[in-house]
């Protein structure tokens, strides 16, 4: 997992669908779903409503948000 970083061009990579990102803006933790346009669709790890971040406003999470995103999302497979 890696934050987008720009290339020679100054484009910016976005990450692939799957990838637990984080939203600067916010702070919130999603997984993205897709790009739409020139945008990433993130989705809280529990599910929800998508919203849509600027390639260069997502970042990769820390350990502590990673691991806290997967235990959502085990958590949902069970029920919690």
């Amino acid at each position: 997992m890696t934050a987008p970083n720009p290339d020679a061009y100054g484009h910016t990579a976005s990450p692939g669908v799957g990838v637990v990102m984080v939203d600067r803006r916010n702070g919130k933790v999603g997984v993205v779903m897709g790009h739409v346009g020139p945008y990433v669709q993130l989705r809280p790890p529990r599910g929800g409503r998508e919203w849509d971040v600027p390639p260069q406003d997502v970042r990769a999470p820390t350990p502590t948000e990673e691991l806290s995103a997967k235990v959502a999302v085990a958590n949902r497979r069970w029920g919690r």
